[in-house]
């Protein structure tokens, strides 16, 4: 068994999630440059995204849970859940989030919250149907990492830039007036639509980017807290397989914007780069795990 002591936050997670926040913090001071230039008064925009942060920071894990079906269970209710959870926290040395089961035929976890203490980690009915309790652990340990490296609460500030963008570029074309004087079609209101058209490429590619090596990290958690990389390789091959049955209807409604927080990515029948992709590849993440698991038998 894996100490505790063993575990600790990924310092190359670390270090992407501080350049992250910077890149966008840089961008996103252009774009608010470009905004108040253009003639858009600077009490406006920090009233506006004053606004829209503190909604995204305190109600989008709130409105995230809510949207999924997620429904907080207790001790009581899910006394080998949370058992499960309990004691993957005292391996992890952290604190025991809340914990939500989402009735759902599609095997799959998530873990949402801005923070150690607000976090709720959560599965479907399907996924703790589908795997052994030695996989249902390393999958739950899987998403406590995401709990500890703070990782969710970043992508949630981060998607905030992306969000902000997003907003201008739909109040410029419903309100173009606004950053252009009378005439929509005005120099002011073609460059701040390019502008925020740019910052939320910029945003969507960092994020992406982001969401990819997140899901390493919390692999390479999961496997250290639970020393036992080969149960999660299993549960990441039973879930890829079972939600390619699902029907595809099933797979659209799961495959929006959160879609980024679950283990295995819902996959609709669509072909994505590699740079639009939220997840790693399942082989580089089965083959970064077999490497650990090599490690860990001393055969590496």
């Amino acid at each position: 068994m894996a100490q505790s002591k063993s575990f600790g936050r990924d310092p190359g997670l670390q270090a992407r999630m501080l350049l992250t926040l910077f890149l966008l913090g840089l961008v996103y001071a252009v774009l608010i440059g470009v905004l108040i230039a253009a003639g858009v008064g600077a009490v406006t925009v920090a009233v506006i995204a004053g606004a829209l942060f503190l909604v995204q920071y305190f109600t989008s894990d709130k409105i995230a849970l809510a949207s999924m079906g997620v429904r907080e269970v207790s001790p009581q209710e899910a006394p080998e859940f949370h058992a499960l959870i309990e004691r993957l926290c005292i391996q992890a040395n952290m604190p025991k989030p809340r914990v939500g089961i989402v009735e759902a035929t599609m095997p799959n976890a998530f873990a949402l919250g801005r923070s150690p203490k607000t976090a709720t980690v959560c599965a479907t009915t399907g996924l703790l149907a589908l795997l052994s309790p030695a996989e249902l652990e390393a999958v739950m340990a899987h998403e406590l990492t995401h709990v500890q490296n703070r990782d969710v609460m970043v992508m949630t500030l981060a998607s905030f830039f992306a969000s902000v963008a997003s907003f201008i570029v739909q109040m410029g074309f419903w309100f173009g007036g606004a950053f252009g004087g009378d005439n929509d079609e005005g120099p002011g209101f073609v460059v701040v639509l390019l502008v925020s058209a740019a910052v939320y490429a910029i945003s969507f590619v960092l994020l992406q980017a982001l969401s990819r090596y997140r899901e390493f990290a919390a692999d390479r958690g999961s496997a250290i807290i639970t020393g036992r990389p080969s149960a999660l390789i299993s549960a990441l091959q039973k879930i890829s397989g079972n939600i390619q049955m699902i029907p595809q209807q099933d797979l659209r409604a799961a495959s929006g914007e959160l879609a980024a927080f679950y283990i295995v990515p819902p996959k609709v029948k669509q072909s994505f780069a590699t740079m639009f992709a939220t997840h790693p590849a399942m082989e580089a993440r089965i083959a970064a795990l077999q490497k650990l698991e090599a490690q860990l038998q001393g055969t590496a």
